[in-house]
């Protein structure tokens, strides 16, 4: 069988459930860090009470992503891809070690000093985001659809991880000295040796599956040269012939092409982190389950997004018309004043119902449009579509971080 170009594709797909649960780990890798400081943000909630820590690292964090994820999008065709995924992944290793070390020095003691060490650490995060999700999308887009549906379930699952292991720390060291900050430092011990883990398997290891190198190699073919030192890696050597690959549409022309794509991931995102996770941090008011009543809350988005992310797999769920995935991208928005009565009238069963829904619509809708949006172009083409939807992804959690704060305007918390 060949797939274009002359290319041989693999016959049996050597390697294809290998790299499936390697992207879930890299999916893994590139959120657990950040994941934890939200699933934390009790401790820090209790360390740093007047700064507003759940939403001002929220805050902090996105610029960074931003502007990193933005340029690295502008230059996607001339970048070193596995350069760029491994620094990334370096970077986040960096910072979740160097939290733990912000906490030891400081003997778990809050203040404006070890405030400021958080947010720098928070900032690296941001840096290095930009780095991987736009990396690894980008790479995994000229692939098998199955490694985007992957990769974003393991994004999903450091979410649930996060938030399941925050439960039983909280329920193990609660009535400890000292408890809440030592679940703390577990979390963040976990996530550094899972950053470590992805560097090591995306170095030695992603790289020589056969499946992997196939679809590199049949890029390489069409002209990418983002793929090249992962193909260097793998022990392949490629010579391209210039004039036999055919021109491919530009950054600016497939955006246009797929500027619904774009506005839709970028309003999947807006609405989401309106809500997601200050909101359920400082909005939902005094209820039975008292101070778990949040980590309940961040629980269930968590686990219904990671399941959600699965239930594309089944055909007669997945939304692939164009015009059927912003109608229902568009439905969302009823989130808004639904959370708002809920939040003022309804008790804590109705806000975990609709907490839960926010979650799932959020996993099951982004999976949809990041694997259909590809399909049909070239491997440099599908490279560039996946960097612009993952910027558009980040310009959409950006402008719903800020849109953030407006639940709190006029209710005396500023």
């Amino acid at each position: 069988m060949t797939e274009g170009n002359g290319i041989k594709a693999p016959e049996k797909l050597e390697g294809y459930f290998k790299a499936m649960a390697i992207c879930w780990l890299l999916g893994l890798g590139s959120l657990v860090a950040w994941n934890s400081v939200l699933t934390i943000g009790d401790y820090y909630g209790v360390l740093f009470p007047n700064y507003h820590p759940s939403r001002v690292l929220t805050l902090v964090y996105q610029p960074f992503a931003f502007i990193s994820m933005g340029i690295l999008a502008y230059k996607e065709a001339t970048v070193n891809t596995r350069k760029r995924i491994l620094v990334g992944y370096t970077l986040f290793f960096i910072g979740t070690l160097m939290m733990i070390v912000v906490d030891l020095a400081t003997s778990g003691h809050g203040g404006v000093g070890p405030y400021i060490g958080i947010c720098a650490m928070v900032g690296v995060f941001g840096v290095a985001d930009g780095h991987v999700q736009g990396g690894v999308i980008g790479d995994l887009s000229l692939m098998r659809p199955e490694f985007i549906q992957s990769f974003f379930a393991g994004l999903a699952a450091s979410g649930a991880l996060t938030s399941a292991l925050r439960l039983m720390t909280r329920a193990a060291f609660e009535k400890y000295h000292n408890g809440l900050r030592k679940g703390t430092i577990m979390f963040l011990a976990l996530s550094t040796f899972i950053e470590f883990l992805c560097i090591f398997l995306y170095a030695m290891y992603f790289s020589k599956l056969p499946i992997v190198k196939h679809y590199r190699s049949k890029a390489a073919s069409e002209g990418s040269k983002t793929v090249m030192a992962d193909l260097a890696a793998g022990g392949i050597q490629t010579q391209v012939d210039i004039e036999a690959i055919p021109q491919r549409l530009t950054t600016k022309q497939l955006f246009i092409q797929n500027y619904d794509y774009a506005l839709g991931i970028f309003l999947i995102y807006a609405l989401t982190l309106s809500i997601f996770p200050g909101f359920l941090f400082e909005n939902t008011g005094e209820h039975k389950l008292g101070t778990w009543y949040p980590l309940v809350l961040i629980a269930m988005y968590n686990v219904l997004d990671l399941i959600s992310r699965y239930t594309p797999l089944i055909p007669c769920l997945k939304i692939e018309n164009r015009k059927g995935l912003m109608i229902a991208i568009g439905l969302r928005f009823l989130f808004v004043p639904a959370f708002y009565f809920t939040a003022k009238y309804a008790d804590q069963g109705w806000m975990i119902l609709l907490t839960s829904l926010l979650g799932f619509t959020n996993g099951h809708l982004t999976v949809c449009l990041m694997t259909v949006a590809p399909k049909g172009y070239m491997g440099p083409e599908q490279n560039a579509l996946g960097n612009v939807l993952a910027f558009c992804l980040m310009c959409g959690i950006f402008a719903g971080v800020l849109l953030d704060w407006l639940w709190i305007i006029g209710n005396g918390k500023f």
